[in-house]
């Protein structure tokens, strides 16, 4: 079964932090769609990170076994 990993994209100098594996296609895109996976829409607590960090977005890749 292939499986997704969630990673979050930072501008600038941090580096991408894995933030979830093992998902299936459906549940790393239904992720990134949440508007709290993008510093441009998030008002929850992941707004926070836009503070510390400046601006970030959620992605998704496929993992490699």
């Amino acid at each position: 079964m292939t499986t997704y990993k969630i990673k979050r994209f930072f501008k600038g100098d941090f580096p991408a932090e894995i933030l979830d594996r093992g998902l299936t296609l459906e549940q790393a895109q239904a992720h990134c769609n949440d508007p709290e996976s993008s510093s441009k829409t998030a008002v929850g607590s992941n707004a926070a990170i836009t503070k510390e960090r400046g601006e970030w977005f959620d992605g998704y890749e496929q993992e490699t076994r």
